[in-house]
């Protein structure tokens, strides 16, 4: 993400140290995934293209270099942190796979969907090979603490899936319950490689591990608000996956939740009619209803609404960190919560 917006000249050799990692992540990674199998090396190879930006691995690393409170860009990257790294990237990995199938989507990153190209059943299982290959490299930690932090977040994940999954088609979807999907769901996992990534730098001792959990939990929740929007609003062709999905899927956003609980009886009726309205029979395609939702949401202004509640949360990410020392790694953290909320992809 850090990548998306300007980088002081001051912050070029921490991106480049950055760019190193990634590609150590990459590469311990492939290893991790690799199978003799040549039908799974495929799916395998398939879903590197799925890599965006590789936050959460950047933030394993920013994290510990902001816990650490070193001026200096180190020369030389950790083992431990590049596994912790890895591990986060292959669980998002997994989780992106099975988001396709449960939103049967077509386009992720700019290319074919697991799903849309080898059916349901072998995006399923690779999701589940992804996920068996995270916990896998995370039990050779000799520190059990982070496998434990890992499956407890995987189970964090799966339940607020399930959250979702139970509130499809709910119109009567309040916010807190929204938030409390979005937590589980997004930002634990964020939240958790924060906290891994200071908590391998300085150990337990010092308050740095908490205050990168409540940085990336903060980050995480802007950040899927953020998604939320581009749903609704974003040009497929700049945000590189099927857009869309929520409204198909009867899946409520906090834009739209915002709308019914704002909007006077008459408009509310007519939003729910369009939200009912999965066919497009009575609407016209996708494109006109989401074009007649867009005009809805900014009459009572929950677009606005979504933007402000996130422009919020990257402030509260920041105040969680700004106790740590300046840093290069603090500088960049900062430049990414910003980065969050502009971003168009």
């Amino acid at each position: 993400m850090a990548t998306l917006v300007d980088i002081p000249e001051e912050l070029i050799p921490l991106q480049g140290f950055l760019a190193e990692g990634m590609g150590l992540v990459e590469g311990r990674m492939q290893k991790q995934l690799a199978s003799d199998l040549p039908p799974v090396q495929r799916l395998c190879k398939h879903v590197e293209r799925y890599h965006g930006k590789m936050i959460r691995p950047a933030l394993v690393f920013l994290s510990g270099l902001a816990s650490r409170g070193e001026d200096r860009v180190p020369t030389v990257h950790d083992e431990k942190a590049v596994v912790i790294a890895s591990v986060c990237e292959m669980v998002h990995l997994a989780t992106l796979v099975h988001d396709d199938v449960l939103d049967e989507a077509d386009t992720r990153r700019r290319t074919q969907t697991v799903n849309s190209l080898r059916g349901n059943e072998a995006a399923v299982i690779l999701g589940d090979y992804l996920f068996s290959a995270a916990f896998n490299l995370c039990s050779q930690l000799s520190d059990q603490r982070t496998s434990l932090r890992i499956a407890e977040v995987g189970m964090t994940l799966c339940a607020g899936e399930l959250l979702q999954l139970d509130h499809r088609e709910d119109f009567s979807l309040d916010e807190p319950t929204y938030f409390e999907i979005v937590k589980r769901k997004t930002a634990s996992l964020i939240g958790a490689a924060c906290e891994l990534g200071a908590r391998h730098a300085v150990g337990t001792s010092g308050e740095s591990p908490a205050r990168l959990e409540r940085f990336g939990m903060a980050l995480g929740v802007a950040f899927q608000i953020q998604d939320d929007l581009l749903d609704l609003t974003g040009d497929q062709a700049v945000v590189g996956k099927s857009l869309g999905k929520d409204l198909e899927k009867g899946k409520l956003t906090l834009p739209i939740i915002h709308h019914l609980a704002s909007a006077e009886a008459t408009q509310r009726g007519r939003t729910l009619a369009i939200l009912a309205d999965a066919t497009g029979e009575r609407f016209g395609d996708a494109h006109t209803r989401g074009g007649l939702l867009r005009s809805a949401l900014e009459q009572t202004g929950s677009i606005e609404h979504a933007r402000g509640v996130a422009e919020g949360l990257v402030r509260e990410a920041r105040e969680a960190i700004a106790p740590l020392k300046e840093t290069p790694a603090k500088k960049m953290l900062n430049l990414m919560a910003d980065a969050v909320v502009t971003r168009s992809w």
